[in-house]
This record gives C-alpha cells, structure tokens and sequence, in this order.
C-alpha cells in the first residue's frame, strides 16, 4: 500500500500511516473510516462484515 499526508501538525505521519495499513490488513468487507477534529487524526475505526452462506438446497 502507497499513500502520503500533508504534513500534520504535531502528528507522526508514519505512525498515522502505519495505524491505517494495519486496519486496512485482512479486511475482506467493510470500510475503515478516519475522524479527524481540528486538523488532527484522532480516531480510526474498522468496521468489518461476515457473510454467512446458507447451507446449499435450504430457503429461508
């Protein structure tokens, strides 16, 4: 994975960088959402989603 920040003031770059790679690790559905308040990176949440298949011939 590739990606860059404007320089963010009093933040480490790479640890921000690094802290979203590792959400972003595995995950197959769902999506990774950064909160960011006064220019500042201060929360990074994973939401993930399972599917479960229905076993094959039954109906709901």
């Amino acid at each position: 994975m590739s990606a860059s920040l404007r320089s963010i003031e009093g933040q480490d770059e790479a640890g921000i960088l690094r802290e979203v790679q590792s959400a972003l690790l595995g995950l197959r559905f769902g999506s990774v959402e950064i909160t960011v308040h006064n220019g500042q990176v201060v929360q990074i949440e994973r939401k993930e989603k399972f599917r479960l298949q229905q076993p094959a011939g039954k109906q709901a």
